[in-house]
């Protein structure tokens, strides 16, 4: 896992002086160190869910411990007798973890609402959202700023042969989109069940809805790089749109 990474997903999105952060994966300790590197002092945090490899990253993420930095965590799956706070709460207690999530000193707002909701971040970031398929739920994002938008579409699970119609109305004509590509589609039908897609998949639904440009992301831990590079040259051949997502790779929309 050294050419494409091993840390579980956490993404920045930097849309002029403002900055998402999508999941709070293992990755969002090193994008702790990079903020606070780069000064910046406040982030929104859209959760795609709750499952372990999207919220480990939280604990150790040394912003969030000082007083200088301000969050908005959001999350759009999460049942009524369940909120986002408690379960990022619950992460940080005994035996799992030494200290309670309170000893975190920045000012942290946790915002729970119903994916399929759209709401604006600031007066020029727009934020669309979908239910996705996924055991306990999951929330797929597109996010508008200055004319291009980033949609971010993992962890789902698609039915062959069957376009999921709320993914669809979420990417149409997105300049990108970060799909769950977990398996092949040799690979899925052992997995069905499990939540996740392939990066045939992402091709079929980004070609349909006329994208521009597909991130294959979220990539199965028993990939490792040889695998994925034999992976690559086939996307290349397959769709020039699509690319596999690499850590620590940059994108530049404007």
């Amino acid at each position: 896992h050294i050419q494409y990474g091993g840390n579980t997903s956490c993404i920045e999105i930097a849309c002029g002086g403002e900055r998402i952060i999508l999941d709070a994966g293992t990755g969002m300790r090193n994008l702790g160190h990079w903020l606070v590197r780069k000064n910046v002092r406040r982030a929104t945090v859209l959760m795609s869910h709750t499952h372990w490899d999207h919220i480990s990253g939280f604990p150790f993420f040394s912003p969030a411990f000082s007083p200088d930095y301000e969050f908005e965590v959001m999350a759009g799956h999460l049942r009524s007798d369940l909120n986002i706070r408690n379960v990022f709460s619950g992460q940080m207690t005994h035996p799992f973890f030494p200290v309670p999530l309170e000893v975190m000193k920045a000012k942290v707002n946790y915002t729970d609402f119903t994916a399929g909701e759209s709401f604006v971040l600031s007066s020029r970031i727009n934020v669309k959202t979908a239910r996705l398929n996924h055991p306990d739920g999951a929330t797929g994002y597109r996010i508008e700023h200055r004319g291009k938008s980033v949609c971010y579409v993992t962890d789902t699970e698609h039915v062959i042969g069957k376009p999921d119609q709320n993914i669809l109305g979420l990417i149409e004509g997105a300049d990108l989109v970060i799909y769950d590509s977990t398996y092949t589609d040799k690979e899925f039908p052992a997995k069905i069940g499990w939540g996740h897609s392939t990066w045939q998949e992402g091709v079929r639904l980004c070609q349909a809805a006329n994208v521009k440009s597909l991130a294959i992301f979220h990539h199965d831990p028993e990939h490792e790089d040889r695998f994925l590079d034999e992976m690559e040259a086939e996307v290349r051949n397959t769709w020039s749109g699509a690319f596999l997502a690499r850590e620590h790779s940059r994108l530049n929309l404007l």
